[in-house]
């Protein structure tokens, strides 16, 4: 051991993660119970208030432990598409597709677990700055000085790890704001069951209401480009949404959301999006591994946290590991996936309109899209399924059209 660690004022540990959401607790929790010795901090106490959307898509259940669903508010099974609030399109599943959670009680619900599994946390901590050394990554906070071999991002979209020890980073961040709405016992909206979707209401996004319990979470998010006015689309959301028009909706709260950027080289693994540098990792939000289609964080998050403490455990128990498994195993297994998305996106948010109206005649399209939200599709799988099922349906209508029209082979 490095003798300068065993200074009376640096307490040590093996790792140190920074951000107790969902990745930070859940990479806590698994490196906790694998025996490694884990300091969490967390800017706030839990469990803490944040707007969020807080959507998880049910495959969820392949990763994490079932104890999960005590804080679920509600569980979703269709999605009512509309474009400007006009034209409405309920397209629904047999089986979930999402649950919705409160922040505060998912967080706190994966902290308390890392906690008991051995980790200790820090709460009303923020950590300032790092100083990187031969054998530990030092971090300086607000309350005192700590030593980690490893050191784990998991601090969110303005990731303070990610702008001192990856300074090369430059990926987007888009403009989101949002609101919660208490409703008490009045039914939810758009119905039991249902969230809802409004391709037209941004310039090159959507908007959504989601319902928790007693609640609505109620937002509006630009996928591409940049909006001239984001508070002045989600005030026309409300205003124009008729299922608002009784509810007061209070001002809402921006926040970054920091979408998966295919800009690199290949593989998206040039420096740029690189996830690990020297001792430290990035997980969830700080490693900008949000999809970007609809913007979902939650999953890849918790999936994000389990992939680093894989190969942080793999590179202290096999000196032929290291910490860059973990880079590669995003680059196998979720960037292929954000790739596909980040396609789908480029089509959905350059024509919302006419993806709103073919979404009509193409339901089984949207059914394809909910297994992969369930878990029995991937991305990659969906576009190749979707790319058959809508060249068959056009064949079916030239021969609708052109009923003696010789065959073509394909």
């Amino acid at each position: 051991m490095n003798s300068e660690a065993t200074l009376p004022d640096v307490k040590t540990y093996d790792v140190l993660v920074v951000g107790m959401g969902p990745a930070g607790a859940t990479a806590a929790y698994e490196l906790s119970r694998a025996g490694m010795a884990v300091l969490g901090l967390d800017k706030q106490a839990h469990p803490r208030y944040k707007v969020c959307g807080g959507g998880l898509s049910v495959r969820i259940d392949k990763i994490l432990e079932s104890d999960f669903k005590a804080v679920i508010e509600h569980t979703i099974y269709g999605v009512q598409f509309t474009y400007r609030g006009e034209e409405p399109c309920l397209i629904e599943s047999p089986q979930p597709i999402a649950y919705m959670v409160m922040r505060d009680r998912f967080d706190h619900h994966l902290v308390e677990k890392a906690r008991r599994a051995g980790t200790e946390v820090h709460e009303d901590e923020r950590a300032t700055d790092f100083h990187e050394l031969q054998d530990w990554v030092e971090v300086i906070t607000d309350k005192g000085r700590y030593r980690a071999k490893v050191l784990i991002g998991a601090d969110g979209a303005n990731s303070i790890v990610a702008q001192r020890l990856f300074p090369d980073r430059h990926l987007r961040r888009m403009p989101t704001l949002e609101s919660e709405i208490g409703i008490g016992q009045t039914p939810v909206y758009p119905g039991e069951g249902k969230v809802l979707i409004d391709l037209g209401a941004t310039e090159s996004g959507y908007a959504w209401i989601f319902p928790k319990k007693e609640r609505l979470s109620i937002g509006v998010a630009e996928f591409r480009g940049r909006t001239a006015s984001p508070k002045g689309i989600f005030e026309r959301f409300v205003r124009d949404e008729k299922g608002l028009a009784t509810l007061t909706v209070p001002q809402p709260c921006g926040h970054p959301l920091p979408l998966y950027s295919s800009r690199g080289g290949a593989l998206g693994m040039a420096a740029p999006t690189a996830l690990v540098r020297h001792r430290a990792l990035l997980v969830g939000d700080a490693g900008h591994l949000v999809d970007p289609l609809f913007g979902e964080g939650i999953y890849y998050a918790v999936l994000s946290g389990q992939m680093a403490a894989a190969s942080v455990l793999g590179s202290f128990r096999d000196l032929k590991r290291s910490l860059l498994d973990y880079e590669l195993a995003v680059s196998r297994e979720i960037y292929p996936e954000f790739r596909i998305a980040s396609r789908l996106a480029r089509i959905v948010y350059t024509v919302p309109r006419l993806c709103h109206r073919l979404m009509h005649r193409y339901q089984e399209v949207i059914g394809l899209y909910y297994d992969v939200l369930q878990g029995r599709e991937t991305y990659q799988t969906f576009f190749l399924k979707a790319k058959g099922l809508v060249k068959a349906s056009l064949r079916e209508l030239l021969r609708e059209a052109l009923p003696f029209t010789p065959k073509v082979k394909d």
